[in-house]
């Protein structure tokens, strides 16, 4: 959090996207109790559980909420499932007939798991909650899957912008009411996952990531005055100071994509960064972590930086590399 205010720490704090999942045992022993993974998202002893798990075991200076993007979907009357190895499902029927407010009784249990969390956690420790953004969500929506281009969604807002406009008018307000729900049950800062930014070309990006990433922050500030908000415009590339400026978010976060020196440079040093290691080379391990970790902290050793990942722990990731990163970052 001091991090998020402008203040330069050494050795910087450190979590990771998607720390608590997969390559944890104490994970997949806990995900084997419940009959599916939305189950574990509602309820909220589990999903506190596994939310802590990677603290304790790493003794990462944040945790984050275990939940999913797809709650606000499935909040605004989108039905939603997850299968086994193929990913989330969500029908497309639903699309157009959506709830014109969200219903937060479905996601009382996420605010339940925040303060579950939230008293569970050392106090040094902040508790971060998070919302997808409002095109990569409706990227999801009108597909009801994971694509490799997100073309459905592109095809939409290019043949009906008016259309497409609206569903991202009803993801912000509904993301925008989420977070600040999140924020007054506890969470310390809360993060905005644009996971499929880098689809877009510049002036789309400008259109469907940056316009709706900066009504939310507006929002959420306007109910919670001086919020901390980190956005994570995944493949922005050289859009990257666009977002940064027009959406006030707090801090950014980073790709492993992008050149550490261009984002060092084009990036206010008021404005925290975050990341950018290859979750590849996680997983790889060795000298090649050593120098990959090494290179991130030069980069930013003179600027407020939260050390992570610049996208989510791969569930085939060793633990001891996770080990050996934290170590070498800790300076131990």
């Amino acid at each position: 959090m001091r991090v998020l205010a402008g203040t330069c720490e050494t050795p910087p704090p450190v979590w990771l996207m998607r720390q608590a999942g997969r390559y944890l045992p104490e994970y997949r022993a806990l995900r084997e109790r419940t009959a599916s993974f939305l189950e574990l998202c509602f309820t909220p002893t589990l999903a506190a559980e596994v939310t802590l798990q990677p603290v304790r075991r790493f003794q990462f200076d944040a945790a984050i909420l275990f939940s999913d993007i797809l709650v606000v979907p499935l909040a605004l009357g989108q039905p939603v499932t997850f299968e086994v190895g193929d990913g989330p499902r969500l029908d497309t029927d639903a699309l157009w007939n959506l709830r014109d407010q969200v219903d937060h009784a479905r996601l009382e249990p996420i605010y339940e798991t925040i303060g579950r969390a939230k008293e569970a956690l050392p106090s040094e420790v902040a508790l971060l909650g998070f919302c997808g953004a409002p095109w990569t969500v409706a990227t999801y929506m009108v597909a009801g899957r994971g694509t490799p281009d997100q073309a459905p969604a592109r095809n939409l807002a290019y043949q009906n912008p008016q259309e497409f406009g609206r569903l991202i008018d009803r993801l912000v307000e509904a993301s925008t009411e989420y977070l600040v729900r999140q924020l007054r049950a506890g969470v310390d800062a809360v993060q905005i996952f644009d996971t499929w930014a880098g689809s877009l070309p510049p002036t789309e990006f400008l259109r469907w990531c940056v316009d709706p990433v900066a009504r939310i922050v507006n929002g959420v500030r306007t109910a919670m005055p001086g919020a901390a908000i980190i956005g994570f415009p995944r493949g922005a590339g050289t859009s990257l100071p666009a977002y940064v400026s027009q959406t006030g978010v707090t801090a950014v976060g980073l790709d492993w994509m992008i050149n550490p020196a261009f984002a060092s440079a084009q990036v206010p040093a008021s404005i925290a960064v975050q990341g950018n290691l290859d979750p590849l080379v996680l997983r790889a391990g060795g000298a090649a972590l050593d120098a990959a970790a090494d290179e991130v902290m030069a980069a930013f050793a003179r600027r407020p930086f939260i050390f992570n990942l610049g996208h989510g722990v791969l569930p085939d990731t060793p633990i001891v590399h996770v080990e050996r990163m934290l170590a070498r970052v800790r300076g131990r």
